[in-house]
């Protein structure tokens, strides 16, 4: 993967729609150019997806929280995070370093929706506790990282 590669995935993570001719225009190659280029991130799993950005209150998901989970003695973290992406209301689900194994956002019409959650959560083999941050609002959320030109193992490159 080279610089003309990170600024295509860089302009798809803003606009997955984006026309190859739009993309070629961004990078300065041809639209067939950017089409194989793009076909070959597809095909060595670099672009894995592409999904439609959704406002959660506009489809009636207006309690979003983060819920810690602390495990059992013996939970297996494979078969717990198995587990939680059978909750439908589980949208992202990290496996993290400290006290608890994973850290889950949650959303949900209501603050009872969520109650219901939280139980669910509970009872799934290998949980001990869970502790649970209710989000007030979102600043951003989903930022694309958009460095076009930095070098992933060096950080951000600047131009003087």
């Amino acid at each position: 993967m080279d610089a003309l590669d990170r600024q295509i995935i860089a302009a798809l993570r803003v606009n997955g729609r984006a026309t190859y001719a739009d993309l070629g225009r961004k990078v300065g190659l041809s639209a067939s150019a950017v089409h194989e280029r793009v076909g070959k991130l597809e095909a060595t799993g670099v672009i894995v997806g592409y999904h439609a950005v959704v406002d959660p209150s506009a489809v009636g998901l207006g309690v979003t929280a983060l819920v810690s989970i602390h495990p059992t003695d013996t939970a297996d973290d494979d078969e717990l995070a198995v587990s939680l992406a059978e909750l439908v209301e589980v949208e992202s689900c990290y496996r993290v370093a400290g006290d608890e194994s994973f850290i889950v956002k949650v959303r949900v019409a209501t603050v009872d929706d969520l109650e219901r959650s939280l139980g669910r959560l509970r009872r799934i083999q290998g949980v001990a506790r869970t502790r649970t941050t209710v989000v007030l609002s979102t600043r951003f959320e989903g930022r694309p990282n958009t460095d076009e030109v930095g070098d992933p193992r060096t950080g951000p490159q600047t131009g003087a």
